[in-house]
């Protein structure tokens, strides 16, 4: 599959053909799912955290008499029940929400969504970046220029230091280098924009 490089003022330079065991392969909607519903999951912190019946403060007193007040019999103001009282069944801030998903459906995942990418014109390959100083806004012309859309997956290279530090202030894009793209990441924008030496180390790795 062939697929178009441009440079920084978003020219078409020239075609680089990409590998079809990542970039052509048949997209597997359930792994793309599980892949995010594992990212999502692991990422909880479990801080939640209610008092049981022993944790509350107070109730050591009878709240009342036994008998004669009508109301039903209370041994303790903190009992579930009462106003105040311990909670029943309540996160204990030890929950452990982390679930797996096994290599081959991982990679068929990540494959996935780099194949709907490239085949929908959200990946965009930039034949190098080559900053002679970090200025965010210059990045933000390349964006433009590129047509980047509003929510961006900046691949970067060991290479591009000065890129990263001109594109790290940005809110809307997020840097990430080869050997760390992850499905939810690349699900969860619009553009994937990658230079083209990152393209070659994603190939690399994942091929």
């Amino acid at each position: 599959m062939n697929y178009s490089v441009v440079n920084k003022v978003g020219e078409v330079v020239k075609q680089v053909e990409l590998n079809d065991a990542i970039f052509n392969v048949e997209y597997n909607q359930q792994c793309v799912f599980d892949a995010i519903m594992v990212a999502r999951s692991n990422s909880r912190q479990a801080t939640a955290k209610t008092k049981k019946r022993d944790e509350v403060r107070g109730g050591g007193r009878k709240p009342f008499r036994q008998k004669g007040t009508g109301r039903a019999r209370q041994g303790s103001s903190r009992e579930p029940q009462m106003v105040g009282g311990g909670v029943v069944f309540g996160p204990t801030g030890i929950q452990n929400f982390k679930i797996r998903q096994n290599k081959k459906a991982a990679r068929l995942a990540l494959k996935s969504v780099l194949t709907e990418k490239a085949h929908n014109e959200g990946l965009v390959v930039v034949d190098e970046f080559n900053f002679k100083e970090a200025k965010t806004k210059e990045f933000v012309k390349v964006l433009d220029a590129v047509k980047a859309g509003e929510k961006i997956l900046f691949v970067a290279n060991e290479e591009d230091d000065l890129t990263v530090l001109s594109a790290r202030n940005l809110q809307y894009v997020k840097i990430v280098y080869p050997n760390g793209i992850n499905v939810y990441d690349i699900a969860n924008v619009d553009t994937l924009l990658v230079s083209e030496s990152a393209l070659k180390t994603i190939e690399e790795v994942f091929a």
